[in-house]
């Protein structure tokens, strides 16, 4: 199994500095991983280093919280579009999920998937460490009725990232309708392997190099 192609590559820490982002992408496109998934600030520099390059941009939006108005989420998505992104990883509004009020959470991820495609894929962070199974599957149906491609688990800033539960229930949720992204803990090639057969189809991971060369 190529694991690279599964594999975003990410580095989210708020003290990331240029020469950091520079490794990663020359990483990615190095080993021809999926993307690099980083902060918006530093979507335009990622896409000039990875012009010639298989590797895409990825990057947060509503990040980490996912408390943002709809509005700023819409903001940030298009301007990150603008300055090179493919791939947008938005954060759900969470609260609102917890609250019942579904047309809130639909209707924020169908305003980032509106302004997103057909130039970016919208993977979907539901924080499934914040969620019962109950939430996890509403979140997940409210994902594919707003055409969102990826649901995925975590943003690794919250109590805790992917587990192999989570990650079935989404799939068994999505089914073919959308993609399974697992994010936050994956950190060896037996976390890869296993989040894969519970049905991922992404792996987000600041490990990934890691994955593909450990014996």
């Amino acid at each position: 199994m190529d694991l690279a192609k599964y594999v975003d590559h990410t580095l989210l820490k708020p003290d990331a500095t240029r020469e950091q982002i520079k490794t990663l992408c020359e990483e990615a496109a190095e080993y021809d991983f999926a993307s690099v998934c980083v902060n918006p600030f530093w979507v335009s520099y990622a896409a000039e280093i990875l012009a010639n390059a298989k590797a895409k941009v990825c990057t947060v939006i509503g990040f980490p919280l996912g408390a943002n108005t709809t509005e700023t989420k819409v903001f940030e998505t298009t301007n990150a579009i603008e300055n090179g992104a493919e791939e947008i990883d938005m954060v759900i509004n969470i609260g609102a999920l917890k609250n019942k009020e579904y047309d809130i959470v639909e209707q924020d991820i169908a305003a980032v998937v509106k302004a997103s495609h057909p130039k970016a894929i919208v993977k979907v962070i539901i924080e499934t460490c914040l969620l019962t199974d109950e939430e996890i599957v509403k979140a997940c149906e409210l994902s594919v009725a707003a055409n969102a491609d990826f649901v995925k688990t975590s943003t690794g800033f919250s109590t805790g990232g992917a587990t192999p539960k989570d990650v079935k229930l989404m799939k068994d949720t999505v089914k073919d309708n959308a993609f399974v992204k697992a994010s936050g803990g994956v950190r060896s090639k037996e976390d890869a392997f296993t989040m894969i057969e519970m049905g991922a189809d992404r792996l987000g991971t600041s490990s990934g190099i890691l994955l593909i060369k450990e014996d």
